[in-house]
């Protein structure tokens, strides 16, 4: 049976570090066409909506190949609100019904298309309740030190860890922001980013860059230049 899949990418209209990221220039394009025209491009969706407050992304969004069929309240809008609340109203504004939902960072221009593919192909095969798309750290987390400006030394965030190798600590992943999968049923009912059968899908990491400020974008530009489909 196929199933019925939309995509939901949030592309709110203010952001702190870079003015305008969802739609700043890289390398020659508005950034959301990229995570749009791979979502195109994956041939999974009946539906790829925008969810945005602003009308400038909204006409950018369309122009692409998305659709934006209603504009996002400013209340839930600003930097505070989670991707889970745009989720869940995205799914009441349209009514969804279907079996699963993507939701796709506007910011991931290195996105491909096959990884949507694959990662849907994985949560089926699996009968999961999510997939968040994870990458590992470049250096094991629980070495990590922290530092107390008032004390001015470094110390051990995590002492117990300190003489260990990092090739004996256990393996840690974090979220790569790219994209999530639910199946809608279990986004409603636990309505959270990790429901009670949440899977991975394994990202390179330089498949996915968090964009927060110009280095970032800088070398995403970068990386761009020698990604292969």
């Amino acid at each position: 049976m196929i199933k019925k899949i939309i995509c939901v990418i949030p592309a709110r209209g203010g952001s702190k570090r870079i003015k305008n990221k969802n739609i700043k220039s890289f390398l020659g394009k508005p950034m959301i066409s990229y995570p749009i025209k791979a979502a195109l491009k994956s041939k999974l969706f009946k539906k790829i909506i925008v969810s945005t407050d602003k009308i400038k992304i909204k006409k950018i969004a369309e122009k692409f190949g998305a659709k934006v069929p209603f504009l996002r309240d400013k209340k839930i809008s600003d930097y505070k609100t989670g991707l889970v609340t745009v989720l869940l109203n995205a799914i009441r504004e349209l009514k969804i019904k279907d079996d699963y939902v993507f939701l796709v960072n506007a910011t991931s221009p290195l996105l491909r298309a096959k990884d949507l593919v694959l990662a849907f192909k994985r949560i089926i095969s699996k009968k999961a309740d999510g997939l968040v798309a994870v990458s590992s750290f470049d250096y094991n987390p629980l070495r990590a030190f922290c530092y107390n400006k008032k004390k001015i030394f470094l110390k051990f965030k995590w002492p117990k860890f300190r003489k260990r190798n990092s090739q004996d600590l256990q393996f840690l992943f974090h979220d790569t922001g790219t994209f999530y999968i639910y199946k809608v049923k279990s986004l409603l009912k636990y309505k959270n980013l990790c429901p009670k059968k949440t899977i991975p899908y394994f990202l390179k990491r330089y498949d996915s860059i968090d964009i927060d400020d110009s280095e970032d974008l800088k070398f995403a530009e970068f990386l761009f230049k020698f990604k292969k489909d």
